[in-house]
């Protein structure tokens, strides 16, 4: 479903991707890791047409992203529902109208039929009864899953997910991470987060790829990443900066 080729990405003649490679297929659900600062939520831009490549290849059901014109690319991104790290949501808005947002907005819907999709996609993400809340009455978890419903109230194909439990406590994110799952085998999507929380990676990746120095470093299940005997891989996951200290 979703294919770069050799990408490369430069800010202000610094090298963020050198030439990255990968493919995603249609209903996987993929993790990329690396460090802070590595290219990771550059490369998920990349692969929704946010941010397009210095050279290189970026393909979403074979279609090359770069040779679309803006209202093309528009249809392209529709087949995508993104988590932001801190949610995104209006704080001037209730949570039904954050959620119903993008429906509104296309004019599209009738409002009976908006009220419908918010509803069901805050019952999936539990939050039933919240829809007259603002941002500020939540919880950070909270707040996420209002993001999550956002995203897949429009029935995307693809979910994107940036980050999704930097900031939560273990227990609170042990339920988004489950709820990602959840809502994965319900709507059959592909999925594809970028993390370096890796207990996130181990629970919602059925494969894991690791961006490091620009290129995808190691490409395996989470088994294979994790009981990895490259030195590189090791000290990531085990979180060591000095590589007498981990573990093989």
């Amino acid at each position: 479903m979703i294919e770069a080729v050799n990408l490369h990405k430069s800010f202000d003649r610094n090298p963020v991707l050198d030439g990255v490679d990968l493919r995603i297929d249609t209903g996987e659900s993929a993790v990329i890791i690396g460090r802070s600062g590595g290219g990771k939520s550059v490369l998920l831009k990349h692969l929704i047409g946010l941010l397009l490549p210095d050279s290189g290849v970026v393909r979403v059901d074979g279609e090359d992203l770069a040779a679309m014109d803006e209202r093309k690319l528009l249809q392209v991104r529709r087949k995508f529902g993104m988590v932001f790290q801190g949610s995104a949501l209006f704080d001037s808005m209730t949570v039904a109208e954050n959620v119903g947002f993008l429906l509104q907005r296309e004019g599209l819907f009738k409002p009976a039929e908006i009220g419908q999709r918010v509803a069901e996609a805050l019952a999936m993400v539990d939050l039933s009864g919240t829809e007259d809340k603002k941002p500020a009455e939540l919880s950070g978890g909270m707040r996420k899953r209002v993001g999550l419903a956002r995203s897949i109230v429009y029935q995307p194909q693809i979910l994107l997910y940036d980050e999704p439990t930097t900031g939560l406590d273990p227990v609170v994110a042990d339920s988004i991470d489950r709820l990602i799952l959840r809502v994965s085998e319900q709507l059959k999507v592909t999925s594809i987060a970028v993390t370096h929380d890796m207990r996130t990676a181990r629970r919602i990746g059925r494969r894991i790829l690791m961006l490091h120095e620009g290129r995808i470093y190691a490409n395996g299940t989470p088994d294979e990443i994790f009981n990895s005997n490259d030195p590189v891989v090791q000290r990531f996951v085990q979180g060591v900066s000095d590589p007498k200290e981990a573990l093989f």
